[in-house]
């Protein structure tokens, strides 16, 4: 048999230098301020045959000015800073698609940086920011981080706050009706017959939307005689016990004996826990336990009968904080704004009884 050729690839290529606006100097046979001034569109100030040869040294080199350093010269960058808590939440993400639908139609890009859900990261977020020029900030955060505050203060941007609130900071804020979108849920359950609640949220220390949604339950629970007699209690869940959550539902439901037990779950985040304790325990949606859950995703329709979901009015409300911050760069001076947009009831199999509670529990 022959021997089989050997066959060798090529080192790659080393990459090309990028053009510098020297070389082009260079090239040209001008000064450096010579191809600013052609570049800037004020090549009026040369003449033809200058004019001509820095616009064939600019092609020939595939020179590409350098937005950053053209931001620095004009003292804006059309860059606007996004900082979420955590990118794999889907509220985040359908904001960000929100924000980033009206920066792109006014002009602007979106510049994001991700925390993590870690609140100590804040004050390196706007730093980070800062350092690329970014014209303004909306930030989706934790609000744990005073030094965030300060840091976007001394810089002198201009802030657009989206979901949580940052104490002591004094900025546009746009946000869900959180206190008008617990009672919605919560009376909702009500309506379907469920009188004992249990309200399931992340860790609250001192998040303002976790707080404010807390609040809003515990004050529904207090209501006068208008509703139901309904009793309730709230739980904190956090991604590292799942045996808690088990156990918080297993006493919801021996709490509630013969009446039907509900759960208002505060995010996606927390619905896809209580699905997953909900396999564990082996019980069904409607049927077990209700639940009304905040957020609405992709996959709500599918689990068990189709969850009930608070849809937030996410695409508006990130449209509306770059819209905020846009109007504050164009030189709109008014004193800090507060929007806060309804919630919407999606109503599923998992709110809607489907027999009588059972006499026995699991």
């Amino acid at each position: 048999m022959p021997t089989p050729a050997l066959l060798t690839a090529a080192a790659p290529a080393p990459p090309t230098p990028r053009a510098t606006i020297a070389d082009v100097a260079r090239a040209a046979g001008v000064s450096k301020a010579t191809v600013s001034r052609f570049l800037n569109h004020r090549d009026k100030l040369l003449s033809p045959d200058i004019a001509r040869r820095v616009e064939v040294a600019v092609a020939a080199l595939a020179y590409v000015p350098s937005p950053m350093a053209q931001a620095l010269k004009r003292g804006r960058s059309r860059l606007i800073g996004l900082v979420v808590a955590d990118v794999t939440n889907p509220f985040s993400v359908a904001v960000l698609r929100g924000a980033e639908k009206a920066c792109q139609e006014a002009g602007y890009l979106l510049m994001l940086f991700n925390l993590g859900n870690n609140g100590t990261r804040e004050r390196e977020a706007i730093e980070a920011l800062t350092a690329y020029q970014v014209d303004g900030f909306i930030l989706n955060t934790l609000g744990r981080d005073a030094g965030a505050a300060a840091a976007a203060a001394r810089h002198g941007k201009p802030v657009v706050l989206v979901d949580r609130r940052h104490q002591g900071m004094q900025a546009d804020f746009v946000s869900l009706d959180n206190a008008g979108s617990v009672r919605l849920a919560a009376g909702h359950l009500v309506e379907r017959g469920y009188r004992e609640l249990l309200f399931v949220s992340e860790p609250v220390r001192d998040v303002s939307s976790r707080v404010e949604r807390e609040a809003a339950f515990l004050a529904f629970l207090a209501e006068g005689t208008d509703k139901p007699a309904v009793t309730g209690r709230t739980f904190e869940s956090s991604a590292d016990n799942a045996d808690a959550l088990d156990q918080a539902l297993r006493a919801l439901r021996q709490r509630a004996g013969q009446h039907l037990p509900g759960i208002v779950s505060s995010n996606a985040v927390v619905t896809l826990r209580v699905v997953a304790a909900m396999a564990r325990l082996g019980w069904r949606f409607g049927e077990q336990v209700g639940l009304v859950g905040f957020d609405e995703t992709e996959w709500s329709p599918y689990v068990g009968p189709g969850l009930t979901t608070i849809a937030q009015p996410t695409d508006d409300i990130g449209r509306m904080a770059a819209g905020c911050l846009i109007e504050r760069l164009r030189g709109v001076a008014l004193p800090a704004r507060q929007i806060l947009l309804p919630g919407q009831l999606i109503v599923r199999g998992s709110s809607s009884p489907l027999r009588d509670p059972p006499s026995g529990h699991a």
